[in-house]
């Protein structure tokens, strides 16, 4: 069998398809509105005040 044969070429576009299809899927589940209070509360995460994670052992 020719390792170029036609029939790779249909196999890869299938696989390219699958993966844009999933890819795209998992975008619009990331953006649903049902996520946004998660994501939210994810994202003010860094800003949060660390003084309640902090060990008294990190203090002078």
């Amino acid at each position: 069998m020719n390792p170029m044969s036609p029939i790779w070429g249909h196999v890869a576009g299938v696989f390219i398809l699958l993966m844009m299809f999933s890819f795209i899927g998992i975008w619009v589940w990331a953006w649903r509105q049902y996520h946004k209070p998660t994501f939210n509360r994810l994202a003010r995460l860094p800003m949060e005040d660390e003084s309640a994670s902090d060990n008294s052992e990190d203090r002078p």
